[in-house]
């Protein structure tokens, strides 16, 4: 079983009051079988805490379990995990055969199983006709199949997945996205997957942890983390483009946003400063003037094949809305209005960022 336990995580550089803490007591429980994506910001310390479950770093603090044991003191090798990096790391003059062998070769795994396992993870990953090519004769996306096969022959308790499809074109990394959902599919080991990408973790995850400055800021499935992130750094980060952050100051059926009274169709779920969030896409524009709704200026559009970005400032704020591309749209310095619906309002504190109400 390769359950992953991460209790209170902490990682620190150096010692006393200059220490440098860069993850701040991360608490999450990976049930076995699951595929977990950390996602987050360059510098957000996802790829520090996957290093630490992988024993690549030390832990300051905390506990990290894997498959019913605290590995804090274990090697890498004791730790029944199998990595995949950015860099595919093939040996240049072994064939796709030797490369995944390779580590079963060092374990002393018999001939007879080694061909096996090689065999099997061959045809799941449709290498089988590449493996007495050598990786220079393989296209990137084949080489990191190959670095895949290598990790699937271990049969280990956990896969850890540090960024792989970063070094891959845009096709690749959609191909390369579909097949590693295939093989999850089939094998159903403990996955802990890191990138900076949103849609990545968007299209991968079962649930996603996104990560900032070290900190934890929500663990969901990617519907709970897009339709109500717990913060105003989830809301801003996961969408593209992201969602409208406008901050103000709720006045009962009203919210008073630069130096304007924006009517609600339902009263904030409390008095005082706080921030609305608005999807673009929950954004319906309208050319009457006379009727209720807010007012935006536009500054841009973009024409986005089946869609368009209609980009303006809603008193000193920017504002994006999404609107279908056969739709009437505005004109660059046209007034218009817009109105969201009440259960399409995020509304997050203003002092906390984090979210308040339902």
């Amino acid at each position: 079983m390769g359950a992953i336990s991460l209790r209170k995580v902490v990682k620190r550089y150096g010692t006393g009051p200059k220490a440098n803490q860069v993850i701040h007591g991360v608490d999450a429980e990976i049930a076995d079988g699951e595929f977990v994506v950390i996602v987050g910001p360059s510098g957000c310390g996802k790829s520090t805490l996957l290093r630490m479950v992988a024993g690549l770093e030390e832990i300051s603090g905390g506990e990290i379990w894997i498959a019913g044991r605290m590995v804090n003191d274990l090697e890498p090798s004791e730790r029944d995990i199998a990595m995949v990096f950015q860099n595919y790391a093939l040996y240049p003059h072994m064939t796709v055969f030797a490369n995944m062998a390779y580590g079963l070769k060092i374990a002393k795994v018999p001939e007879a199983e080694i061909r096996t396992r090689v065999d099997k993870a061959a045809k799941i990953l449709e290498l089988a006709p590449f493996l007495q090519r050598k990786p220079r004769e393989l296209s990137g996306g084949q080489r990191q199949r190959v670095a895949m096969g290598r990790a699937i022959v271990r049969q280990p308790a956990v896969f850890l997945f540090d960024e792989p499809l970063s070094n891959l074109d845009a096709k690749l990394r959609a191909q390369t996205r579909l097949e590693i959902q295939k093989l999850h599919g089939e094998l159903r080991t403990t996955s802990l997957f890191v990138t900076h990408d949103q849609v990545e973790a968007m299209t991968l995850a079962e649930r996603m942890i996104v990560m900032n400055a070290g900190r934890m800021e929500q663990i969901g499935t990617p519907d709970e983390v897009y339709h109500r992130p717990a913060t105003t750094f989830v809301a801003s980060f996961i969408g593209s483009p992201p969602m409208n952050l406008v901050r103000g100051t709720s006045e009962g059926a009203g919210f008073k946003a630069g130096g304007q009274l924006l009517p609600l169709p339902r009263p904030a779920p409390r008095a005082g400063e706080l921030v609305l969030g608005v999807r673009p896409e929950h954004v319906e524009l309208g050319f009457d003037l006379n009727a209720a709704g807010w007012p935006l200026r536009v500054q841009a559009l973009e024409m986005l094949g089946a869609e368009r970005l209609v980009y303006g400032t809603l008193g000193e704020t920017l504002f994006t809305a999404r609107i279908d591309a056969t739709a009437r749209h505005p004109k660059v310095g046209d007034i218009v209005n817009i109105a969201v619906t009440p259960e399409q309002m995020h509304w997050f504190d203003a002092a906390t960022s984090a979210r308040v109400g339902a």
